[in-house]
């Protein structure tokens, strides 16, 4: 679903959105979504700021990759993960006054989604199990089925916070200053969580089966 139509959905079924961002929204929605290339972020934030849906539509396939994995990540299966992303361009969309550029458009970005994605965590049902779910939405087996299994299962065992370190520098490439950003830790901090994850990682992969 395009984030033009998820935005007018959520439009539609927030019935308690202010007015002066109802009149925005109206607005914004009836503009054409022209596929217009901003030359910088501060371009393309300045037009994100102006409610501009076609510059919200680039920021959305610029970062939607790299936030779908790491909600995948979090939330155990791709349907959640998707639903995640797209509630997160939403909020995005209705805070971006409020951002300051203090840190990366898209380290901005992946915070509102890991705060998306831990409300999702607290609100699914119980009987729901996210190693399920992941199983149920994984590919049909490959050749390297078995190594993958093997180091989910092992992130999985780990401490949350190395896990989501090792994830966010090794899986999507975040610089260990933007990791801290995210999860508001001290660099080094972001640094000795990589290496723990690193060592019992190792351990758990390398330690014979019970």
């Amino acid at each position: 679903m395009l984030l033009a139509a998820y935005i007018a959905r959520k439009k539609t079924d927030d019935k308690k959105r202010s007015c002066v961002l109802q009149g925005t929204m109206v607005m914004a929605l009836m503009q054409p979504l022209l596929p217009l290339a901003y030359a910088s972020e501060a371009e393309l934030l300045a037009a994100c700021r102006r409610q501009d849906l076609g510059a919200f539509e680039q920021l959305y396939r610029s970062h939607s990759p790299r936030l779908k994995s790491v909600a995948f990540h979090i939330a155990g299966n791709r349907q959640d993960a998707e639903d995640a992303v797209q509630e997160t361009f939403v909020k995005a969309y209705r805070a971006i006054d409020g951002f300051r550029g203090q840190s990366g458009i898209g380290t901005w970005l992946c915070r509102i989604l890991m705060n998306v994605c831990y409300d999702l965590m607290r609100k699914r049902r119980p009987e729901t199990d996210p190693e399920e779910a992941g199983i149920a939405n994984r590919s049909a087996p490959g050749p390297q089925l078995a190594l993958k299994m093997a180091l989910e299962s092992a992130l999985r065992r780990i401490h949350p916070k190395r896990r989501m370190v090792f994830l966010l520098h090794e899986s999507e490439g975040l610089r260990h200053s933007e990791i801290a950003d995210v999860l508001k830790i001290p660099e080094g901090t972001s640094k000795a969580w990589l290496f723990e994850a690193k060592k019992e990682l190792k351990r758990l992969l390398t330690e014979a089966p019970q």
